[in-house]
């Protein structure tokens, strides 16, 4: 059994499926993809994800993508230290926070990435340069996110997502007023969803949220996750970024 592991740096998308790779005691092999040299649109990359996203599961040649799917792909093939509740009524409950966490939480955050960091590395990028990075991206949602990021997001959208982001954190805050983690009295999935894409972002990006003050069981949900070993062994892995990107390059993918 092989298991191959592509990834950039342990955060967002990379770190959400690292994690169970680690819960789960399970080797692999760990390839590096480094999206400051977009990397994950060249040539051998994209042979293995033609969408040119990280990350990416190698399992015996059979590969797949995007990481909620990676992650329910290892409850089914590895069921052993599960991640998923085993009951229907858990697992249901595992699955709406995840979904939430997809469709209304991941997408806010990565905007405010994108505008504070991504749009200063597309603006320093000559013309014609980035016209070239744009036609070697793959999917026409990326495409358009890289120019939208060039020019600037709207204040409009920029609010839009802060208030997202708001509701997110307010409605964890009470769900972890009623149960130990999100989906109930078990540690899942849907925990190191949110963990990854807002957990650890949202004080370092929106100080203003005052998030300590606001949401005290969520600030001790985050620091209860951050010193599970498998999670502190995930954010120690390899990590080439510069301390001020941080916060965006796992948005990136």
């Amino acid at each position: 059994m092989t298991l191959r592991y592509y990834h950039a740096e342990p955060l967002a998308n990379s770190l959400k499926s690292m994690v169970p790779l680690k819960e789960k005691g399970l080797a692999y092999e760990s390839v590096y993809v480094d999206l400051h040299k977009f990397e994950q649109h060249s040539d051998w990359f994209t042979a293995i994800n033609p969408e040119g996203q990280v990350p990416v599961l190698d399992h015996d040649g059979t590969i797949i993508t995007h990481t909620t799917v990676i992650n329910e792909y290892l409850e089914d093939a590895f069921p052993d230290a599960p991640l998923r509740p085993r009951d229907a009524v858990g697992a249901a409950r595992m699955r709406y926070w995840n979904k939430f966490v997809d469709e209304h939480v991941m997408n806010h955050v990565s905007m405010h990435g994108w505008h504070r960091m991504v749009g200063v590395i597309a603006r320093n990028i000559e013309n014609g340069d980035f016209d070239k990075l744009l036609e070697s991206i793959p999917l026409p949602d990326q495409r358009k996110k890289w120019a939208t990021a060039r020019s600037g997001f709207s204040q409009t959208d920029l609010d839009n997502a802060t208030a997202k982001i708001e509701y997110a954190v307010d409605k964890v805050e009470r769900q972890l007023g009623e149960t130990r983690w999100l989906a109930g009295d078990m540690y899942t999935l849907a925990d190191i969803n949110f963990y990854s894409h807002c957990g650890m972002m949202v004080e370092r990006m929106f100080p203003d949220m005052e998030i300590a003050k606001r949401a005290p069981r969520l600030c001790e949900w985050r620091d209860r996750v951050t010193a599970r070993p498998a999670v502190a062994e995930a954010l120690k892995s390899e990590d080439r970024t510069a301390p001020g990107l941080r916060t965006w390059s796992g948005h990136v993918r």
